[in-house]
């Protein structure tokens, strides 16, 4: 997962410097939730790296649906992109689904101050991980067909 956020940013990451601090957002997401897939159970103290996960977590997908989005939506719409305004009709209801089960994490699992179930919390981070990657695959692929289309009309990057 790694990986593929790296190649994301060097391809894209002259697109736009709001790209750019979101696609920086999620590497840090990505290293946040490594740490937490590898560590040992937490002692029953405040569990700083879950609250951290999740503060990048709701800053992420935040970011997307309150700016990306609707910077590339618009962007599709000046240069009546059809293809771009189709594809992204069709691409955002599935990740605002992944948003949802996103901030449902956060919700649960945030601030919490109380012993949680390290078992029961790391199985819905796994499942929220592929959630994830699956997300990052989505908005890359909106990231291609807009810069693609859009490319030589805003200027060489």
């Amino acid at each position: 997962m790694l990986e593929t956020c790296r190649t994301s940013q060097e391809r894209w990451g002259g697109v736009h410097q709001l790209i750019d601090r979101w696609l920086a957002e999620r590497n840090q997401l990505i290293l946040d939730y490594t740490q937490l897939r590898k560590r040992t159970p937490v002692p029953d103290s405040a569990d700083t790296a879950l609250s951290t996960f999740c503060d990048v977590l709701v800053d992420y997908v935040s970011a997307g649906h309150f700016e990306i989005y609707e910077q590339l939506l618009r962007e599709a719409q000046d240069f009546d992109d059809q293809r771009g305004i189709e594809l992204a009709h069709q691409v955002y209801p599935r990740i605002e689904a992944i948003t949802l089960e996103a901030v449902a994490f956060n919700d649960r699992y945030g601030q919490a101050a109380s012993i949680i179930d390290e078992t029961q919390m790391q199985q819905q981070l796994e499942q929220l991980g592929g959630l994830l990657h699956e997300r990052f695959e989505l908005e890359d692929c909106l990231i291609e067909v807009l810069h693609t289309a859009h490319k030589d009309l805003l200027g060489a990057v």
